[in-house]
């Protein structure tokens, strides 16, 4: 009879959880509203100050910000001197329409952009696309901008822009589009320094399968990825690879899981979730209490479940039982 080892096995791995700071005591942080006041600009500050004048814009103000005392310049800058970063999720037309329209009958833009100085000429802004382009809608010559003369608040746009949810195929765009950006700035530094950053290790994979097709069904894939996925210690550019290595072997497996589905559709068999049941079936974590297998092991795990994946055994009712996510994301 086999004897349990000495040392127990590890449990599986939760997935990654950002930390909610604890509750502070009231009035216990920052600085008083007298405090705020900046009466000399540091130099990192004065050097964005004199960037903003050269380029045709106007310093309003500056201020330090309550809680960690960060300088910020409140300015009017040259519309057209003013981009989206080239990382952020894509504009939606519907959205900065509506928006100029409401800009133009109220005659007031009352809420200025976010915007850091760009690595070349101009301005990038990482969280005022939408605004920016109903303003350049409606004419505008300038826009009001609270400019951060830390540029790496850019990278960290994900983490603070929390008032939409993002579905998943926005999330793991706007992520793989922030760690290219990071990989221009400097490919060297470790990836793992960039977690509170992107959010997921899973949502880098997942977004370079979203770049290659933008209907990927990635709810189908992510609860695997999600549990076995972790920012590496590695560079940034090695660790792409590695990301990399993993979309094209969930493409290569997706292309099996539909040729089943397609059997399945033969069969009479219609759900919307008719792919997340195929990759339920196939998913040897459900079985999997301690540590799970590395993501490449699961993979072909579940290519080998696939090729033997019986079509005539699937009834409607088994369908209706599972659920699960549909086939695509919009």
């Amino acid at each position: 009879m086999a004897t349990k080892s000495k040392t127990t096995a590890k449990r599986k791995r939760a997935p990654a959880k950002r930390k909610t700071p604890k509750k502070a005591a009231p009035r216990t942080r920052g600085v008083m509203p007298a405090e705020c006041r900046l009466d000399n600009l540091p130099p990192e500050a004065a050097d964005v100050a004199e960037r903003i004048e050269q380029e045709g814009g106007f310093v309003i103000g500056s201020y330090c910000e309550p809680l960690g005392r960060n300088p910020l310049l409140l300015a009017a800058l040259p519309i057209d001197q003013v981009e989206p970063t080239p990382f952020q999720r894509d504009l939606s037309d519907a959205h900065y329409k509506k928006l100029s329209g409401v800009i133009d009958r109220t005659g007031l833009f009352l809420d200025p952009v976010i915007a850091i100085t760009a690595p070349k000429d101009g301005f990038w802004t990482p969280n005022g696309r939408h605004r920016l382009e109903a303003m350049r809608r409606l004419g505008a010559k300038s826009i009001i901008a609270l400019v951060v003369p830390k540029r790496e608040i850019a990278w960290q746009i994900l983490a603070l822009n929390t008032e939409k949810a993002h579905n998943l195929r926005e999330r793991a765009l706007e992520v793989i589009r922030i760690y290219k950006g990071l990989i221009e700035e400097d490919p060297r530094r470790p990836e793992s320094d960039f977690a509170f950053y992107l959010e997921e290790a899973a949502l880098v994979t997942l977004g370079l399968c979203y770049e290659r097709k933008g209907n990927f069904a990635g709810g189908a894939y992510h609860p695997i990825l999600r549990r076995l996925e972790e920012f590496s210690s590695e560079s940034l550019q090695t660790s792409l690879k590695v990301h990399q290595k993993y979309a094209d072997q969930l493409f290569e497996l997706d292309e099996k899981v539909l040729k089943v589905v397609e059997k399945l559709k033969e069969r009479g068999l219609v759900s919307p979730y008719l792919r997340a049941f195929v990759v339920a079936r196939i998913n040897p974590l459900r079985w999997i209490k301690d540590e799970p297998p590395p993501l490449p092991e699961v993979l072909k795990t579940m290519k080998e479940r696939l090729a033997k994946f019986n079509v005539d055994k699937v009834n409607q009712q088994d369908l209706a039982k599972a659920g699960g996510a549909p086939d695509t994301e919009s």
